[in-house]
């Protein structure tokens, strides 16, 4: 593996690309879950995943017909970007459901822990070192991620998952992780461009699979509202909202990318973690959501783990 972040432009240059990268990936990805998690409680997480990725995969065949790949890819480019297109299916849909039936300040919060996962993920998988102030970071950050999932009623016996979405968050945080690690394996054989459209093609048909079993298992793969939830849009708003889901979604996708081909993989990947930040503050500040002190505290804690392993 070629070591990134080496060369004549030094250490300090990647990194800083890196992390711009990842906020970039992570605004985007914030404001979609936001959008995504709206339409979802109109018409049920698996038609909104399907939407989104269908549109991603859409916008990515046109890009790759405009901008051509600039090598061939081999075999194994074609099976690590068509795992990495499974892993985001499994990805996509435990977490939009997430949003659906929980409190998305909190499955929010939940799923930023895949860039701690991740510098885990990159340090023994892939040979990526950590200082002992990073270490201690990642640590502070999983303690917060734990506060911030549980609802504490005085008592041991009390404490409990804050919301039936915290567990659809987890498994999201831990496939989100292993999507950045499948990413940067996949780059090494194939270009971003080449890894994009595979990539998201097999995310495409995998969901699209799923939305037929479920209509043949049940005669319907739409949801009902929720109801008595704040923040159900209006039928007519769907199809917008999963366009521009999948449209924010492929930039946050590019800009991800683009940092892992420059950077250390746990860099980029930390930092677009940071995108659940945006759809928690908006679902807090707009949608009329509430967090427990012992919940703040916890996201609290993720800031300061994950500000101490961005430190050199």
């Amino acid at each position: 593996m070629v070591a990134r972040g080496s060369g004549p432009s030094g250490y300090a240059a990647p990194m800083s690309f890196g992390m711009l990268t990842g906020l970039g990936a992570a605004l985007s990805w914030g404001t979609m879950d936001i959008v995504s998690a709206l339409a979802s409680r109109r018409i049920g997480s698996l038609l909104v995943t399907a939407g989104v990725v269908v549109v991603s995969a859409a916008w990515f065949v046109l890009i790759a017909f405009i901008a051509k790949p600039s090598r061939e890819i081999g075999a194994d480019g074609i099976g690590a970007s068509v795992l990495l297109g499974l892993i985001g299916a499994g990805a996509y849909l435990a977490y939009f459901t997430g949003l659906r039936v929980g409190p998305i300040s909190v499955v929010s919060g939940m799923v930023a822990a895949y860039g701690g996962l991740t510098v885990v993920l990159s340090v023994a998988l892939r040979g990526e070192s950590l200082t002992s102030t990073q270490a201690a970071g990642a640590t502070i950050a999983t303690v917060g991620v734990i506060l911030t999932g549980v609802a504490f009623d005085g008592s041991l016996r009390g404490t409990r998952f804050a919301s039936p979405g915290v567990a659809f968050a987890v498994v999201a945080l831990v496939l989100f992780a292993l999507m950045a690690i499948t990413t940067d394996v996949a780059l090494e054989s194939a270009d971003a461009l080449q890894v994009l459209v595979i990539s998201r093609l097999a995310t495409a048909i995998a969901t699209l699979a799923a939305v037929g079993l479920l209509a043949l298992r049940r005669g319907s793969v739409e949801e009902p509202p929720l109801v008595g939830e704040r923040g159900r849009m209006s039928r007519t708003w769907v199809p917008i909202a999963v366009v521009t889901a999948g449209t924010l979604d492929v930039l946050g996708l590019l800009s991800f990318t683009i940092g892992l081909e420059t950077a250390p993989t746990w860099i980029v990947g930390l930092a677009s973690s940071f995108g659940p930040a945006v759809t928690i503050i908006v679902a807090v500040a707009f949608l009329g959501e509430r967090l427990k002190p012992i919940q703040w505290f916890g996201l609290i804690g993720v800031a300061i783990g994950m500000v101490a392993i961005a430190l050199p």
